[in-house]
């Protein structure tokens, strides 16, 4: 999907045409990055069916194998927290110009001048960002459509965090991958602040802190979805969060999460090893959420399914 939306971009990027048409670019980059993504998972399926040479039991089992693994791809949770144990190792070692290279690698914002603490907080911010966006998207889009719908999301997601930038370079031609992107994680965002919510209490955080924070801080914050998970953070580990970073040589003004903390503590490498642990434990309590609502709703089409047969053969 990187190198699709790359190689879409150096040529249709271009300074030289209007404004307008590079929007409309954008618009043509998101249906081909995001039609692709979802076809393709269709016609391996498709492809798998038309494999008559073998038992209709081994094809399915041949699905279910591909299903399973497509599903595995749209979760980055494993990933995310081995990027930030680099983070917390190089810190440790005091290696603090190696942690702004590595804190770089996961975040927009340049970060060549960050100090522990900020390369801390832009870590923890990361973490409770892509709790929702690695781990509990992904999850609603599979339960509603499974592994094409999937792999669709990732796409969305993948094209507002490459040209999905409100500046000079990228705020044409990714307005439409940042506002679909918007829209398509305004549900799960506010999943995650309800996930992120009941993992503080099972963790043994200060979640009346958590919630009073989420409660009055979770829109402050440029995207609509993006402080529901970051305000729970801040408040479970009374850090201040947020604030004017610069992204690309600019300063952009952001507001402050954590409004509430009084006396915010510092941010440090424990407290990027916490918000691991909420991490976890969000994704867990969602998956098995999720996997319970997806029972529910197969045993309710049962259910349905046998009534309205019984209705037709007493019918008749």
């Amino acid at each position: 999907m990187g190198k699709l939306i790359a190689f879409l971009t150096k040529f249709l990027n271009q300074p030289r045409f209007p404004h307008t048409l590079r929007k409309f670019f954008g618009l043509v980059i998101w249906l081909v990055v995001v039609g692709f993504s979802f076809s393709a998972v269709l016609m391996i399926f498709w492809a798998v069916s038309l494999m008559t040479f073998i038992p209709a039991s081994a094809v399915t089992i041949i699905q279910f194998i591909i299903g399973a693994y497509l599903c595995y791809t749209c979760l980055s949770m494993k990933g995310l927290a081995v990027e930030s144990h680099k983070i917390m190792k190089s810190l440790r070692n005091h290696n603090l110009k190696q942690a702004r290279h590595q804190v770089g690698m996961i975040v927009g914002r340049d970060t060549q001048n960050l100090s522990a603490d900020q390369v801390c907080k832009a870590t923890i911010e990361t973490i409770a960002e892509n709790t929702s966006d690695g781990v509990i998207a992904p999850l609603f889009y599979l339960l509603l459509g499974g592994p094409a719908l999937g792999i669709a999301y990732k796409a969305v997601n993948t094209l507002d965090s490459m040209i999905g930038y409100k500046n000079e370079k990228y705020g044409d031609i990714g307005m439409v991958s940042a506002r679909i992107d918007d829209v398509v994680g305004f549900i799960p965002a506010r999943l995650t602040w309800l996930f992120l919510l009941a993992a503080c209490a099972l963790l043994g955080y200060d979640s009346k802190l958590a919630y009073s924070v989420g409660i009055h801080d979770r829109k402050n914050h440029r995207s609509p979805n993006s402080g529901f998970s970051e305000s729970v953070v801040a408040g479970a580990l009374k850090l201040k969060l947020g604030g004017p970073h610069y992204y690309f040589g600019e300063l952009v003004t952001k507001p402050y999460i954590g409004t509430l903390v009084q006396d915010p503590e510092e941010a440090t490498v424990g407290k990027i090893e916490e918000t691991i642990h909420m991490l976890y434990a969000a994704a867990i309590i969602g998956l098995l959420a999720m996997a319970s609502l997806s029972i529910i709703c197969m045993h309710s089409k049962g259910v349905i399914k046998y009534g309205r047969g019984k209705i037709h053969h007493n019918s008749r």
